[in-house]
């Protein structure tokens, strides 16, 4: 488990965090550009001093103020994989893997080196050099380093910047497996929505050097303070569901979240796996009555809770499905008009299946 609670000041931006993380759980520092996560994530390796607070990890204190601790870096048993890998060139991949091994005695170690390497699918790679890598195998291999030191905690600063989105997809199987298998804490550093989506398991909000919302990924990106913040990602609502069929003649899959079943294409997931979905606002589309003959498989019940005028020609209405599930449905204001739709009315929910954005890491 690792514990942060600290304060400081960089420059003009003062820092004011606080928030734990399990043991083989992933919490994603996401806020704008900054916001301060690359100066959290260097106090808590030691490279950054923060002027007050607490770092601790498994009940091993790293940083305490009061006391007067603060262990040097090396001392932290920390794994940390950069915006740019920061790979020596000069050595082979192996000698890259092998200089992070180096870096814990043999009575500290407690990861293997062929496991890694197949882990991260890097074991054909072991006599090149850094240069002839791709973009997504010199991620692997970088990641492979730190895990090869046998940390305590693994940090991830935008680990995947640089990477086009084919890339992108072929590394976050390995991260989410790394999470299901290491069992670190792990602090990743993004402000890329589908990156948190299909990694975290908590979010720590930060906005101006400090921890505005901690908690589940559901639970703070669906939490309307959290809406502000979330600068240009579009109004979403984000689910957390069983999958509990599959229909292979037509390529869908029932999931039951606590509320509604929703169909969806092509996950890939085995009948009872979680799985984590999204709804955007502007893919829902309501109705005063349950069309017929219509294309849209998800038609679901609900009743009006709010409606928000978004001050561009659009409002946002907020559909109760129950008493815990409020989803979001963008429409313009002509049509918010012509329906009369205000709280209390009773509306079907609409979404296309195939707009539904799905996110198959195994959430535990």
């Amino acid at each position: 488990m690792l514990n942060v609670e600290v304060e400081g000041k960089i420059g003009n931006l003062d820092i004011e965090v606080q928030f734990t993380i399990d043991s083989g759980s992933l919490t994603a520092l996401f806020g704008p550009s900054g916001a301060g996560k690359t100066t959290i994530v260097n106090m808590i390796a030691g490279l950054i001093t923060p002027h007050r607070g607490n770092i601790s990890v498994n009940g091993n204190t790293l940083f305490d103020s009061r006391r007067s601790i603060n262990a040097s870096p090396n001392q932290r048993r920390i794994g940390y994989v950069f915006q740019d890998n920061q790979l020596f060139p000069h050595l082979s991949v192996e000698g890259n893997l092998r200089y992070g091994q180096k870096l814990q005695p043999k009575a500290s170690r407690y990861t293997d080196f062929g496991e890694v390497t197949q882990l991260l699918g890097i074991t054909d790679l072991l006599q090149r050099k850094p240069g002839s890598l791709s973009g997504g195998e010199q991620k692997r291999v970088a990641l492979g380093r730190a895990l090869l030191a046998s940390p305590q905690v693994l940090l991830m600063d935008e680990p995947l910047t640089g990477l086009d989105q084919a890339r992108t997809e072929e590394i976050l199987p390995f991260i989410d497996q790394i999470r299901r298998q290491v069992r670190l804490p792990i602090v990743y550093v993004s402000h890329n929505l589908d990156e948190v989506l299909a990694l975290s398991d908590q979010i720590a909000l930060i906005h101006g050097g400090k921890t505005e919302l901690v908690g589940s990924t559901e639970d703070v990106l669906n939490n309307e303070k959290a809406k502000p913040l979330l600068g240009r990602n579009e109004p979403s609502t984000v689910l957390s569901g069983i999958v509990t069929s599959h229909d292979a003649a037509f390529g869908l899959s029932t999931v039951e979240t606590a509320a509604v079943s929703i169909q969806v294409p092509g996950v890939v997931s085995t009948v009872g796996s979680k799985v984590r979905l999204r709804l955007l606002a502007r893919d829902v589309s309501l109705a005063l009555s349950r069309p017929q003959d219509i294309s849209v498989l998800n038609v679901l019940e609900g009743t009006v809770h709010d409606v928000v005028d978004l001050s561009t020609g659009a409002v946002l209405v907020k559909v109760a499905l129950n008493r815990d599930l409020i989803i979001d449905a963008r429409v313009t204001k002509r049509a918010c008009d012509n329906l009369k739709l205000t709280a209390g009315v009773n509306v079907f929910a609409l979404i296309k299946s195939v707009a539904v954005d799905k996110f198959q890491r195994t959430i535990p």
